[in-house]
């Protein structure tokens, strides 16, 4: 474009010094005419000039023309469209690039949305030749008694003006202008034309084109526009950076007006239904909205991927990328990951405003609203836990102002965290006070709030993550990475590796089952010491003897450890890596028991997917399919198969070690699952580490395998009362209420194949490899308490005194719920 116009000056230039060369050879002529009446001079002097105008822009025409560019940008029109990352379902997860744009064929663009834009601005389209002389008339003779100029540009000549010329207000750039615009349409069908403008223009909020523009402004395609709406985007044209909705909504409502007008006057609609129009309430798409917050992590990582493998012009192919992620899920995700950090946060000492802004008392009331909007720009929502100043403080209540200009009054419990910082005699850094910036989240509707009653909170300071994956293919459900993208970029479910503490266990116990364990064995919960090592149960209680059922449901670390010495931490790696957990990251001592190694959300999740789907290791996969803009299929991919070189363990195995997590999570630490979701196939375990640095609950049903992390950063405890099945528990249980929904209840059943019996243990029949049933297989596990005194027995002790264990037994018989790891 610079070019162009650089080669339109130089032809100008050389037109002048022609024309100037030919007014000094004409002086004798222009002597002569000296001596002619004054009319016939005028007449003379006129014609001649009108010649030379018509001359001098037929010379520079004839100039130009060769030297325009070719018009293959419009002929073979492919625009500039962005990476778009849809879910499973078909939904827009999100979207990279400068430029949002999503082509629409003219067929496909609603007429009213064709006829209210011709309307403003180009009534005569389809008469004209792609310049419109009337309308060059018409702005001339505006321009003469007006100070701002008034263009008079055809839609082809915007076209022309926006594919290959500068925006400058230059006469040689409106020359080539109009001849680039005969030459477009000398060459291309009108509609063809309309086409190509009503995807390329700019509209504002970096939006090309009017379905792009739909979207960006009201979350919603051209043909779900009503007439107000339509209006709307038809008068962005003429001032797309500062006359849009969301920059100048009043501006904009102004120019509505004017499109409004014209769609009357030409007969569009009637005057009633332009009233209708204007009088429609305005509900545009938040910032929020425009965000895509429910799956910025999942999307990352589909972005990477994808720019590996395009480079940059992924940006711009208009590439259209297919998860395996689905819309109900990943919402369900982000809102329980968000929910529990919220919730564990209300349990943290108050740290007092993120910031204040000067509100003297007596403050003009226009002046208080421009100091809060300013103040409140540098403290952006953050979806639903919304930035506020507070205006007025009481003992008992506060108000304070949103970003939207809304004022609410908080109250009784939605100050409750904070009810001392309301104090004046409350330290300085954690008073609140008027002009303090605080955050505030709404509840859920009540009789008293029908809109929810607000509440003083904070943004929290611990992350988390949470994965889910379908077992039989390795689908990802949903994936969550943190509690707000925009804040943390760092990827929990994938890049942080952290301790998995008792969520390890089942790994050990399934390995214990393959060497003649069974889930009847018994190990004594008695203390034990390694060298300066004296590791101890969450509870602090030792029990005595217990089946490794009973062990596992109340997470006991001593028999864990009992458990593992028998089989060596060797082996225990070993082991541990045929479900996809990196071995180098684990522990070869006895620590491993306790989950002391190294694993990601994401690799739990598939890890524990091997116990739902029967024994089989799937790599996780997201991305399906990858496509064009023209459609083509650039990648496709097919989920693994359960077949046999993807096993991992055998499905006696995964059966087993299944039933011991189903005890978990319907009569042990994990008992809420199974209470709150009313229904008893849940299979999984919590996890904390020691001083509750990391708090887990990794699950599953037979359909969905979900794993939930909750922790710092910079690793330090949550709270001596955290726990894995206090803190992450509950964001599992609200993911998996909506991943559940329409999934009916199926227990994992024994292999048909054989290879288990039932036999007689301790407190009932149970499981076993049908090759240790009888006295082949273990009955117990490392040393057991002596056998009591005859006369004891016949008492009725129960066997297990102080002995071995150091204490009395508390025997756990199934009915005891425990909360804790």
């Amino acid at each position: 474009m610079q070019q162009l116009a650089q080669f339109a000056r130089t032809v100008a230039t050389a037109v002048a010094g022609f024309f100037q060369a030919l007014w000094r050879r004409t002086a004798p002529m222009r002597a002569s005419l000296r001596t002619l009446p004054a009319w016939k001079r005028i007449a003379v002097w006129s014609g001649a000039g009108v010649l030379a105008v018509v001359l001098l822009l037929a010379g520079a025409a004839a100039v130009v023309w060769p030297g325009l560019p070719d018009l293959d940008r419009l002929t073979d029109y492919n625009p500039k469209q962005p990476l778009r990352v849809y879910t499973e379902d078909g939904q827009l997860l999100a979207e990279f690039g400068a430029e949002r744009r999503s082509y629409l064929p003219l067929d496909r663009i609603p007429k009213t949305m064709q006829q209210a834009l011709l309307a403003v601005e180009d009534a005569s389209f389809y008469e004209h030749q792609g310049v419109s002389f009337t309308g060059i008339f018409r702005a001339a003779l505006a321009n003469l008694f007006s100070s701002r100029s008034q263009g008079a540009s055809t839609i082809t000549q915007q076209l022309a003006r926006d594919l290959y010329l500068t925006k400058k207000k230059l006469y040689t750039r409106k020359f080539v202008e109009i001849l680039l615009a005969f030459k477009i349409e000398s060459q291309l069908s009108k509609d063809k034309i309309l086409e190509v403008y009503m995807n390329q223009i700019y509209l504002g909020q970096r939006a090309y084109g009017f379905e792009a523009a739909a979207h960006a402004y009201y979350g919603k395609p051209l043909k779900e526009l009503s007439i107000g709406e339509t209006a709307m985007l038809a008068g962005l044209p003429q001032n797309p950076y500062y006359a849009n909705p969301i920059m100048n909504l009043p501006r904009a409502q102004r120019r509505q007006a004017v499109v409004l007008q014209r769609m009357v006057d030409v007969g569009m609609i009637t005057p009633a239904q332009a009233q209708q129009a204007r009088d429609e309430p305005v509900r545009l798409r938040s910032a929020q909205e425009q965000r895509l917050p429910y799956g910025q992590y999942a999307a990352e990582m589909v972005r990477q991927v994808v720019h590996a493998q395009y480079g940059d012009e992924a940006y711009s192919r208009g590439l259209r990328v297919t998860t395996t992620l689905r819309m109900d899920d990943q919402v369900a995700a982000y809102k329980a990951l968000r929910r529990t950090l919220m919730d564990y946060e209300r349990r943290k000492a108050w740290r007092g405003p993120e910031g204040e802004v000067d509100l003297p008392e007596g403050m003009d009331a226009q002046d208080q609203d421009t100091a809060i909007a300013q103040a409140l720009n540098e403290h952006p929502d953050n979806d639903d836990l919304r930035a506020a100043v507070v205006t007025q403080v009481a003992a008992n209540r506060l108000q304070a102002t949103l970003a939207d200009g809304e004022d609410i009054e908080i109250k009784g419990d939605g100050l409750r965290s904070v009810q001392s910082a309301l104090s004046a005699k409350a330290k300085p850094e954690l008073r609140i006070h008027r002009g303090a910036i605080v955050r505030v989240l709404r509840g859920n509707p009540t009789k008293e709030f029908p809109k929810g009653a607000w509440a003083v909170t904070q943004s929290p300071e611990a992350e988390g993550a949470l994965v889910s994956v379908e077992p039989d293919s390795g689908k990802i459900l949903a994936l969550v990475g943190g509690f707000d993208f925009n804040r943390n970029q760092f990827n929990h479910a994938t890049q942080a590796w952290r301790q998995p503490g008792s969520s390890f266990k089942p790994f050990i116990y399934s390995a214990a089952m393959e060497n003649g364990a069974s889930p009847a064995t018994l190990v004594d919960d008695a203390p034990i010491s390694v060298g300066d090592w004296s590791p101890r149960n969450s509870d602090g209680n030792f029990d005595g003897p217990m089946t490794l059922r009973q062990a596992l449901a109340k997470s006991k670390n001593m028999v864990t450890i009992r458990v593992l010495e028998q089989l060596t931490p060797a082996r225990g790696r070993a082991w541990a890596g045929k479900f996809g957990l990196d071995v180098d990251k684990q522990p070869e001592n006895l620590t491993l028991a306790l989950g002391s190694g190294s694993v990601t959300p994401l690799q739990m999740a598939s890890a524990y997917s091997v116990f739902a789907n029967g024994g089989y290791l799937l790599k996780p996969l997201l991305v399906t399919k990858i496509v064009d803009a023209q459609n083509q299929v650039l990648f496709e991919a097919e989920p693994e198969k359960l077949t046999d070189e993807r096993r991992a363990i055998s499905e006696r195995n995964a059966f087993i070690t299944g039933s011991l997590l189903r005890e978990v999570a319907i009569r042990g630490t994990a008992y809420r699952a199974s209470q709150s979701l009313k229904r008893y196939d849940l299979y999984g375990k919590t996890g904390t580490t020691n001083d509750a640095v990391d708090a887990w609950f990794a699950g599953f049903q037979r359909r969905v395998a979900t794993v939930v992390w909750i922790g710092y950063d910079q690793p330090r405890s949550l709270g001596a009362s955290e726990t894995g099945g206090g803190v992450a528990l509950p964001a599992w249980i609200d993911y998996m209420a909506v991943a559940l929904r329409d999934i009916k209840p199926s227990e994992i059943e024994p292999p048909k194949d054989g290879g288990l019996v039932q036999e007689e243990g301790p407190y009932g029949p149970d499981w076993v490899y049908s090759e240790f049933a009888g006295d082949a297989g273990l009955k117990t596990i490392g040393p057991m308490p002596p056998p009591l005194p005859a006369s004891d027995a016949a008492s009725g002790a129960v066997p297990g005194a102080p002995g071995a264990s150091g204490v009395p037994p508390s025997w756990w018989m199934g009915g005891e719920r425990s909360g804790g790891q």
